[in-house]
């Protein structure tokens, strides 16, 4: 299986060019992978034209950060490399998030589980990793920053270029 097939596919019930794509990334806090992971996605459609029809936000499984902008290193490293995390306000994931998205990209197999267990079972196709993207293999994780140093954040902002650059060459050749 390759990394396209991987992605859970858009159905014509769940979305069309005359409503917005939603897309939301989900991590623990909502401070480190998945508002990187949000602003690097917003910023490529931006550049590919697509920023009007696909929209973009992020939640954390635990309440940890309600309100507090991204982690100052998350938004010094996405900064580096052209990415403004300045706007970002973490908040936790609510029930009408399923509803609302078409797909929720988790960050690692601790918010995949968490989200999977809060998400209604008529949902549950629209949840997946957001390495999967990339990866057919499902043991890929974005791995948490938040207790290491530069080079976890680094790797967070890989990760997050290579599967928004994924999610975009999917939805162009849609």
């Amino acid at each position: 299986m390759d990394a396209q097939q991987a992605v859970k596919p858009l159905t014509s019930q769940n979305f069309s060019k005359n409503q917005p794509l939603q897309v939301l990334m989900v991590c623990m806090g909502n401070i480190c992978r998945s508002p990187t992971a949000e602003w690097v996605l917003r910023h490529k459609l931006q550049a590919a034209g697509m920023a009007d029809w696909v929209q973009v936000a992020s939640a954390g499984t635990h309440n940890y950060h309600p309100g507090n902008p991204a982690d100052a290193r998350s938004a010094r490293h996405a900064a580096r490399r052209g990415y403004d995390l300045s706007l970002h306000r973490a908040r936790q994931l609510v029930p009408s998030d399923f509803e609302q998205n078409h797909w929720l990209f988790t960050m690692d197999w601790d918010n995949q589980a968490l989200t999977e267990e809060m998400c209604p079972p008529a949902h549950r196709h629209k949840v997946q990793m957001l390495m999967s993207l990339v990866h057919p293999n499902p043991c890929v994780a974005v791995p948490d920053p938040y207790y290491g140093g530069d080079a976890g954040f680094e790797a967070v902002l890989d990760m997050a270029e290579a599967a928004s650059d994924a999610l975009i060459a999917r939805l162009q050749a849609r």
